[in-house]
């Protein structure tokens, strides 16, 4: 390979933020995940969609360092996860289903224990902690307990808290189950903001349609396996479809507004 090529190659490979080979997860005999590969760039908005019990837990939880998997490689910043634990999970954060917040204590008190996990320096901490809500609204809320907080409200706790550290990656984990439409969408349009303004990587798992609809790409899991990794307009193109739900459903025979 020329200079060149060699220096496109090594631009591409820094763009991959996340990087997952061939990995596979069982519990027992129950296959959980199976061969799954994917990649997620810098500044990309990636929708992880399948249905309950699809495998996007397990994946979430191999690339949180919860579980290890079977086979495959994960990659996160350029540190093999296996390897380098520490150094690639310090290029995530990640805002969980269920919530995480304890609601006795402050915005603050939350956001500090946070950065203390970090390693970060109090006058550091604080000047985060300042950005990231000012940036969301709550700035006033920050001696609140998080037990007055809306659920929409605390989501956002949850995501500032998540960026404090500034996270090359950006997990979301079914991050809006529970809210009301308005957060919901507040929610979504803050986060592809982020994309767009901080480069930040996000994957983004649901499996609910019509917020994958407006991702970069989306990624189709069902049963554990991958089944495609395309744009929304590659989707509907490649299965004919009038809709994302509907190219879902020719993919998988699973109705997203029956089953789901």
């Amino acid at each position: 390979m020329n200079d060149v090529g060699a220096a496109v190659a090594s631009t591409r490979l820094q763009d991959k933020v996340l990087n997952v080979v061939s990995a596979s997860k069982s519990y027992g005999a129950r296959k959980a995940l199976e061969n799954v590969s994917l990649h997620v760039d810098t500044g990309e908005f990636v929708a992880l969609l399948g249905p309950n019990g699809a495998g996007k837990t397990t994946l979430f939880q191999l690339l949180t360092g919860l579980f290890v998997a079977d086979t495959g490689d994960i990659n996160i910043r350029g540190h093999d996860i296996r390897r380098k634990p520490i150094a690639a999970l310090a290029g995530i954060g990640v805002v969980f289903q269920q919530s995480t917040l304890d609601m006795d204590l402050t915005v603050r008190a939350n956001l500090l224990f946070h950065c203390r996990l970090h390693g970060m320096n109090r006058e550091r901490a604080r000047t985060r902690i300042e950005e990231e809500l000012q940036r969301l609204g709550l700035r006033d809320r920050a001696e609140e307990p998080c037990r007055a907080l809306s659920g929409g409200n605390r989501r956002k706790i949850e995501l500032a808290r998540a960026l404090l550290h500034d996270p090359r990656v950006l997990m979301m984990d079914e991050a809006t189950v529970g809210l009301d439409p308005a957060s919901r969408t507040s929610l979504i349009s803050y986060v592809h903001e982020l994309c767009a303004a901080r480069g930040v990587a996000v994957l983004w798992a649901t499996h609910l349609v019509d917020e994958a609809e407006q991702a970069d790409r989306v990624l189709v899991l069902h049963q554990g396996r991958l089944l495609a990794a395309k744009t929304p307009t590659e989707l509907l193109r490649d299965t004919r479809a009038g809709s994302l739900s509907q190219a879902f459903l020719s993919m998988t025979g699973v109705n997203p507004e029956k089953e789901w």
